[in-house]
């Protein structure tokens, strides 16, 4: 790839950080944004036609009360959660690889994502069986931010402890592969848990762990639209100290930088963003890895005041496009989201590492 995360050369120029050849790029993104928006809702078991789509959308109205109720009801709370879910897991991906300085570091590669479904277990398979899914949705906002909380606190602690571990190590494979074993051992107490677990808890929770953006009701959006949005503006906050970072923390520090306080905001944002996402879609895996470097594809640069926003804006192409993709236009299946992720972001992954042959020197 053209640009490296390790050196952000155009961040430190006095020029203007949006150059005409960004704008346009941001310019095409929100076109697909819009177009892949009005598709994601008129794919669907029930055809209804495009103009109608809009119709419903932009104005709020249609003839046919049926179709009202399906996009209204169904499929718009369904792709605002793909968006929310694009922005929130190319932004967490984002700052991991920057933090950590290493391409392949994201919240699932992490073991971030693991501390999220900890979290949720303990409340799903820990409180007997008036603590399902069903019944914790069921109890409203309560129960959206009792979720919320466990998740993200299972996010932070994961997260915490790899940052622990990152002080004693300079080297970023073996870091990335400390954190595979730290999510292994998280998935692991997981699978303890599991196994004591009622059938009918177990059941449901293994149909959270295949991941779907359908779940989130209209009710539940609200939170987690508030907690995206919370965490995206810590992400925002923290894009200069994210550009410090890519050159070392020594010398973020003589850039006048508190390296623990922006630790921690990004921490904080990173548990918020992951947490939420994960505790209502589930494990969703490979868009926080895979949007940051198409992204740095498209800008050729490492400027996080451009980064953090077009980030955002290709996480929420691609889970349109997975969302449309998984629905199977045609057929009446729905594929879990993280199948279709899966599939698409796996040869990114490759193509990195790949075009990066030694992955030790890039980031020393």
């Amino acid at each position: 790839m053209g640009v490296s995360i390790s050196s952000p050369t155009d961040a430190q120029k006095p020029r203007s950080f949006w150059p005409q050849r960004n704008r346009i790029v941001i310019m095409v993104l929100f076109g697909f944004v819009i177009l892949f928006f009005l598709l994601d809702i008129t794919l669907g078991s029930v055809r209804i036609p495009l103009k109608e789509v809009a119709r419903i959308v932009f104005e709020g109205e249609s003839e046919n009360r049926a179709w009202l109720y399906i996009v209204q009801k169904i499929r718009l709370p369904k792709a605002i959660t793909a968006i929310l879910v694009g922005c929130g897991l190319s932004v967490s991906g984002l700052q991991m690889q920057t933090l950590f300085r290493n391409p392949l570091s994201g919240p699932a590669e992490l073991g971030i994502t693991a501390g999220a479904g900890l979290g949720v277990a303990v409340v799903m398979l820990g409180g007997g069986g008036s603590a399902s899914l069903y019944a914790i949705r069921e109890l409203g906002v309560s129960g959206s931010w009792l979720l919320v909380l466990m998740a993200s606190l299972g996010a932070a602690l994961v997260l915490l402890l790899v940052l622990l571990i990152a002080g004693r190590l300079r080297d970023n494979v073996v870091l990335l592969i400390v954190g595979v074993m730290v999510g292994t051992i998280t998935v692991s107490l997981i699978s303890i848990w599991q196994y004591f677990s009622q059938p009918e808890q177990l059941q449901e929770y293994l149909l959270w762990t295949f991941g779907s953006l359908g779940g989130v009701v209209q009710s539940h959006l609200y939170v987690l639209s508030g907690v995206v949005i919370v965490g995206l503006l810590l992400a925002f906050v923290s894009s200069k100290a994210l550009n410090a970072l890519l050159l070392g923390e020594n010398y973020a520090r003589s850039m006048g930088l508190t390296v623990g306080r922006s630790r921690l905001i990004i921490l904080l944002s990173t548990s918020l963003l992951t947490g939420s996402i994960t505790a209502f879609c589930g494990p969703i895996g490979f868009v926080g890895i895979a949007v940051p470097h198409i992204t740095r594809s498209l800008l050729g640069t490492s400027d996080h005041r451009i980064l953090i926003p077009t980030t955002c804006l290709v996480g929420t192409i691609l889970l349109l496009v997975c969302d449309s993709i998984a629905q199977l236009p045609g057929t009446g299946a729905v594929l879990p989201i993280n199948i279709v992720t899966s599939l698409l972001g796996a040869p990114v992954v490759i193509w990195i590492i790949v075009s990066r042959n030694n992955l030790r020197s890039s980031f020393s």
